[in-house]
């Protein structure tokens, strides 16, 4: 996938023909009748951009829409996708996008447990990167918790899409698709209580604010303060994000968004002693004045389209961000836990980063060679400015059984002080040939190019990296019946792993299928994939230096169905990983399973509505998610989680056609075992938590 590994993507001198003549289809005067020729693409992506409405009334969604680079039914992309709709993530009361994911095929989540400091989730056994409309935020681990009651649907593209979306790992990538204004008027406006003591309130609503209907406004909002599982904790939020849409005819519209964060949070229980079982709500061995997860964050998006007519087509996303973070608390570090003692250390963090990344593309629909045509060619730009400073030291032991706190330490060592410079740009065209809706094939390419400038403030030294990197993609749908399809893919990706060392690359082999029975509203999906990840890197730590040194491969199964039938929906997923760490340098763990990744993970939500029920309707949902456990590390000797099952649960009443009262439970039966240890500490997975919910709409 290097620009000079041209053997990474096999194109023959025919290939690239093929290839040149498709994108001909840019050109207006090589094509005809297309005064009286629609395509569906153009419906799908423009109906894409306002499905907020349709995605707070189904679980079902037919569509993509991944900030116009992967749009269209969803039958018809040759790739596995899941959609979690603003329908789905109220009914089950997630609250965090891990929770969001819990029932998604591929996806697991939690492997840290009370370390609640970022969104942990792997996809077909590795990280996810992370996009929101379609531009990337980068890797989860490290990153923002974003908030998921901004966001009109998650989409889940499995599989490696670098070709598409930009660096990423080959396990797949989630979009977040933010809330945007509409051309009616709508809102809810809601209060909840949880069982830690949390008390929130929310808003969401707009209108249009002309007759003609040509500007809309929305805004989005919620207020919470409270505490969460463990002693000594903080759970406290405001966000607030305002959207202005502006559409002067049928072909254009303009949207700005605005929106800020601001949470003062914890970053869990700190941990427990290792092999112990301690009580998660009552036993606290961090530092309650020194235990803390700041996030302050104001994002500016702006969002474009226009249609020129005759089959060509503008988009454009823009997004700036400015944010703030800091974290630090006293967290085990036992060597020795069958003492009477529990060793600690202080670690803290204070980062900034501002950014800015804008995507422009134009689209072309036609004809060539019998088939209808759709190509996008685009140019993506980015730019950020991080610094990160981070502290280590010991802290005093406490008492096993009587735990004496020792105040917030007057000074805790720096041992890194950085300042990193971004620039990036990008070239990608995507090509679609859609025969009769019979065949339909598709194929990417995209080069980066992203120069890095990290400065060590310690140190006095000065880094650069300069990343040349082309990936591609191909695939092809066959729909058998106008609603069942079966597809297959090949992808690449590529994500930099480091100063001097090469870039981490991963490719995928995919072939599935998928189901719309006919005369429901329902989606059934089976896929079957092999990937690998090569060049994988690691710090050694005799030179404190980056290595390539491995490759870990994955083959699976993936099944997923969401389905509503009369007074019935269900959603359900398996997925089984056949991982195996192939290469890793000398470390001895060639053949074992990678940590953190399970071998047997399924879930399935049903619920039943009983109508007219007294005053109301009556809904209940029941979900079970089980995981065959995994290693805490590669090395498969430090421990591991064991299987589980949490159960969840959820009941909502309607007290009039607009007004609704709702609890909803996550981890039913108060399901224990350790997320993540086998180390100096063990952190437990999250316990039982009731919400309460009183909504009202129009």
């Amino acid at each position: 996938m290097s620009s000079s590994k041209f053997t990474h993507l096999q194109l023959g001198r025919g290939s690239i023909k093929t290839a040149l003549l498709c994108c001909t289809a840019l050109v207006p005067g090589a094509l005809s009748a297309q005064e009286t020729y629609q395509l569906d693409d153009v419906i799908l992506e423009a109906s894409a951009q306002n499905s907020g409405a349709a995605d707070a009334e189904t679980v079902v969604a037919n569509e993509l829409s991944s900030g116009g680079k992967l749009s269209g039914e969803i039958i018809n992309i040759p790739a596995s996708v899941s959609v979690i709709t603003s329908r789905e993530i109220e009914a089950r009361g997630a609250d965090s996008v891990e929770q969001v994911l819990n029932y998604t095929a591929g996806a697991t989540t939690d492997s840290y447990g009370a370390d609640d400091r970022f969104d942990y989730f792997i996809l077909r056994g590795f990280e996810a990167y992370t996009y929101r409309d379609g531009l990337t935020l980068g890797a989860n681990f490290g990153a923002v918790r974003e908030e998921p009651f901004a966001f009109e649907r998650v989409e889940v593209i499995k599989g490696a899409s670098s070709s598409t979306f930009g660096l990423s790992d080959p396990g797949g990538s989630v979009n977040y698709v933010t809330k945007r204004p509409r051309a009616e008027r709508f809102g809810t406006v809601y209060t909840s209580v949880d069982s830690y003591g949390s008390l929130e309130t929310g808003v969401d609503f707009g209108d249009t604010l002309d007759e003609e209907g040509t500007l809309s406004y929305r805004f989005t909002g919620l207020l919470r303060n409270g505490e969460l599982e463990y002693p000594y904790s903080e759970n406290d939020e405001l966000f607030a994000m305002g959207g202005l849409t502006w559409r002067p005819s049928d072909a254009s519209e303009l949207t700005v968004i605005v929106d800020h964060l601001d949470r003062d949070s914890v970053p869990g229980s700190g941990g427990f002693p290792a092999g112990g079982d301690f009580d998660r709500g009552d036993v606290f061995y961090g530092e309650p004045d020194y235990n803390y997860r700041g996030t302050d964050r104001t994002t500016v998006s702006v969002l474009g389209t226009h249609d020129f007519g005759n089959g060509l087509s503008f988009g454009g996303t823009l997004r700036y961000s400015d944010s703030e973070d800091d974290f630090g608390y006293a967290y085990v570090s036992d060597g020795t836990p069958d003492d009477d003692t529990v060793d600690r250390a202080f670690f803290a963090s204070d980062g900034t980063s501002e950014n800015m990344i804008s995507d422009l593309h134009l689209t072309y629909e036609g004809f060539f060679g019998g088939a209808a045509s759709t190509t996008t060619a685009g140019v993506e730009f980015s730019w950020s400015d991080d610094t990160d400073k981070r502290y280590y030291g010991a802290a005093p032991s406490v008492d096993l059984d009587n735990p004496t706190y020792t105040g917030r330490p007057t000074d805790v060592p720096m041992f890194a002080d950085l300042d990193t410079e971004t620039e990036g740009k990008a070239l990608y065209v995507q090509q679609e040939l859609n025969w009769n809706e019979r065949f339909i094939a598709s194929f990417g390419l995209r080069h980066d190019w992203i120069d890095v400038t990290e400065t060590n403030n310690l140190a006095g030294t000065v880094q650069t990296n300069d990343i040349s990197e082309t990936t591609g993609r191909a695939g092809l749908t066959y729909k058998i019946k106008p609603n069942i399809a079966v597809f297959g893919n090949y992808a690449q990706s590529v994500v930099p792993a480091g100063f001097g060392v090469e870039p981490e690359e991963g490719e995928q082999f995919e072939l599935g299928t998928k189901w719309q029975p006919a005369g429901t509203n329902a989606l059934l999906t089976a896929s079957v994939y092999d990937l690998s990840k090569s060049n994988i890197t690691r710090t050694n730590p005799a030179t404190n230096l980056p290595e390539t040194i491995g490759e870990i491969g994955v083959r699976g199964i993936d099944l997923e169905a969401k389905a509503e039938v009369g007074a019935y929906t269900l959603t359900a997923a398996y997925s089984y990983l056949d991982a195996e760490i192939k290469e890793n340098g000398t470390s001895g763990n060639v053949g074992n399973r990678p940590g953190l990744v399970p071998e047997n993970v399924a879930s399935i939500w049903a619920s039943r509505t009983w109508e007219n029920l007294g005053r109301g309707d009556l809904t209940v949902g029941l979900g079970a998610r089980f995981n065959s456990g995994y290693y805490y590390s590669d090395s498969n000797t430090a421990g591991d989680t064991g299987s589980f099952v949490v159960v969840d649960a959820a009941v909502t009443y309607d007290l009039s056609e607009q007004t609704s009262l709702s609890a909803n439970v996550t981890n039913l039966f108060d399901e224990k075992h350790t997320s993540y240890g086998g180390f100096y500490a063990d952190f437990y997975s999250p316990g039982r938590e009731v919400t309460v919910k009183l909504a009202h709409s129009w």
